[in-house]
């Protein structure tokens, strides 16, 4: 596509330049390219191509950044990025040295709030508002949030608080039936029956139609017949939950229709109260393939434009996301009080095969976090054998329940953490770096990392047989490989596992650390030392592991052995032992370890830990 007008938008203020007539070419010409950079480089690009006309509207009508727009999460915040003068390195997005994947304040100034995780447009936009109130200035502040955002609980609380202040807030609720997977429960109910709830507004109109047109009495009639009109409301459309919050509420309105979206702008800008508008759009909008499969297409990564195929590197072993979500399965078909649970994320944690086989046995509640654990801790009362599946840095979003109720009743609920440690594209709001932190700090909870994808299974069946809170972290991506045993094997609490040993220096590895370990210490064997590597399988933070086979040295509080002797150092999630009597570890000074090197060899030997 050849572009007429995107290569001349360095900032809104020229896009403001461009006759109102000739932005629908704008967004097709915003939705093309996104599809052209995102289909060579991958990230989110459903959301994006269904909020482009929003994104223009948006900009056209407001002072960015002057005026505030707040975006909820960020996945519908790509055309936003290339707008706002980052058009020509929006190639280099989710890179390393390129921009991320969401809006963040450090990068521009258009981005007026870091966002990733769910559900802070609306608190973050009020507190902008009651500043701006308190400082005396005057500026306009938008939050755009999905509808799938109005099932986190702080967007509601953000609603609430809105409504009471009565702040000058525009809140766009973008509508398009999904968060990642489709939305569900009642509050998605609800905005449906809005969208088709048109008889009240096409009744309204006619009325007013129809007062006007008698003479001399028509105003008089008009203000008559609205008490009549308003008792209407709550047949023709249920609830009318937002006005009773105390929104001006408009919509819904057709979120593709620039001439709409403009007018409505234009007409709510300058309302003195809250105002909430009810924009519906097409997850995937402008990309057919998209538009059949937004659940596909939300995240992506490199694919073919012309036929939506995506590029696979041929070969790889199965990801552990997919290696737990048919090992739930397996052991769903043995025991029927097990339950899965997630947060709006049934593809992304695995669990859609599960909600398939098992439907009156799986729970998607939306993106509620808090519920979810406290919703699992009741199940588990009542005997069932709950699986919250999560990516590990939404968990953080529940630690208060994880604490209070899981942990604290030890109700035995088990929490598969996908995604644990870097994950790279999506920067550091989705890191799972502070899993082991927090888990380790509460009581009663046991905690596990699998070295590879058969462990995994081995460590899910373990976790289903705790009679307290237990928690497993897994990578993203892809496991290692090896061959899945046919059978599940239950793991024996706090016990690690011997993998190699040697005699000069022992290395302590827990979950994707254990093969590099490993291929470290035969890298250390080339160079005459012999090292000795355990799987530890568990959080150590409150246990002892025996590091030398033959010294009997273990990790005490301070980190010294039994005797006194010998020291440890930490690096990631290793621990390694200097040996017994040695000031400086040979490898540092060039020197042959002051030990025979003993042959390393592989080792099934198990090492209680303690608990």
């Amino acid at each position: 596509m050849e572009y007429k007008y995107l290569p001349r938008i360095d900032s809104p203020a020229d896009l403001r330049k461009i006759p109102r007539e000739e932005l629908p070419l704008v967004v097709d010409e915003l939705r093309d390219y996104m599809v052209s950079v995102i289909s060579k480089i991958g990230g989110h690009l459903a959301s994006s191509l269904g909020a482009a006309e929003l994104t223009v509207a948006l900009h056209y009508t407001f002072d960015t950044p002057k005026d505030k727009i707040v975006w909820d999460v960020g996945h519908q915040a790509y055309g936003h990025k290339i707008l706002t003068g980052r058009r020509d390195r929006f190639p280099t997005i989710r890179q390393y040295g390129g921009i991320s994947g969401f809006p963040s304040r450090e990068e521009s100034p258009y981005d007026t709030f870091n966002v990733a995780h769910a559900g802070t447009a609306i608190s973050g936009a009020l507190g902008m508002a009651v500043a701006r109130d308190l400082k005396g200035e005057d500026y306009h502040v938008v939050a755009v949030v999905g509808d799938g955002g109005l099932t986190v609980g702080e967007e509601l609380e953000g609603i609430n608080n809105l409504g009471t202040l009565q702040k000058k807030v525009l809140v766009i609720l973008n509508d398009n039936m999904m968060s990642i997977s489709p939305n569900v429960g009642a509050l998605a109910g609800y905005l449906n029956r809005i969208v088709h709830g048109q008889a009240y507004h096409r009744l309204r109109e006619e009325v007013e139609r129809l007062m006007l047109s008698v003479p001399r009495l028509g105003p008089r009639l008009l203000r008559m017949s609205k008490d009549i009109v308003e008792s209407a409301k709550t047949v023709l459309i249920p609830g009318l939950v937002f006005e009773e919050l105390g929104f001006e509420y408009f919509g819904p309105i057709n979120g593709h229709d620039m001439h709409e979206l403009l007018a409505v702008l234009a007409k709510v800008k300058n309302h003195s109260k809250p105002t909430l508008v009810h924009i519906v759009t097409q997850k995937g909008k402008g990309y057919p393939i998209a538009e059949k499969l937004p659940v596909k297409y939300h995240g992506v990564t490199q694919f073919d434009v012309s036929t939506g195929a995506f590029h696979k590197l041929p070969g790889k072993a199965p990801t552990y996301t997919a290696v737990f979500g048919k090992a739930l399965c397996e052991l769903a078909e043995k025991d029927s009080r097990i339950v899965g649970i997630t947060a709006a994320m049934s593809e992304g944690t695995g669990l859609d095969e599960f909600s398939k086989r098992f439907p009156e046995r799986f729970f998607d509640v939306g993106i509620a976090e808090q519920h979810a654990v406290t919703f699992a801790t009741g199940l588990a009362c009542e005997g069932m054998r709950p699986v919250v599946a999560v990516y590990s840095t939404f968990l953080q979003r529940a630690f208060d329940q994880v604490l209070h109720d899981a942990c604290l009743m030890r109700a035995p609920v088990a929490f598969a953490l996908d995604r644990g440690g870097i994950v790279g594209a999506d920067g550091p709001t989705h890191h799972g770096l502070y899993d082991l932190v927090f888990l380790s700090a509460l009581p009663g909870i046991v905690v596990m990392a699998p070295k590879d994808e058969n462990e995994l299974r081995h460590m899910l069946y373990t976790a289903l047989t705790v009679a307290g809170p237990s928690a497993l972290r897994y990578p993203r991506g892809n496991g290692i490989g090896i061959p899945i045993d046919p059978e599940f094997k239950k793991l024996e609490i706090g016990k690690s596992e011997i993998l190699r040993e040697g005699g000069d220096i022992g290395i302590l590895a827990l979950g994707s650390m254990v093969y590099p370990c490993l291929e470290a210490a035969t890298r250390l064997e080339a160079m005459g030392i012999c090292a000795t590597v355990i799987n530890a399988r568990y959080e150590a933070a409150r246990c002892g592991f025996d590091l030398l086979p033959g010294g009997g040295e273990a990790i005490l509080g301070d980190g010294r052995g039994r005797d006194g002797s010998g020291w440890l150092w930490r690096s990631g999630s290793c621990l390694a032992s200097r040996p017994k009597g040695s000031r400086q570890h040979p490898a540092h000074r060039g020197a042959r370890p002051h030990h025979s090197p003993r042959r390393a060899r592989p080792a099934a030997r198990q090492v209680w830990t303690g608990r």
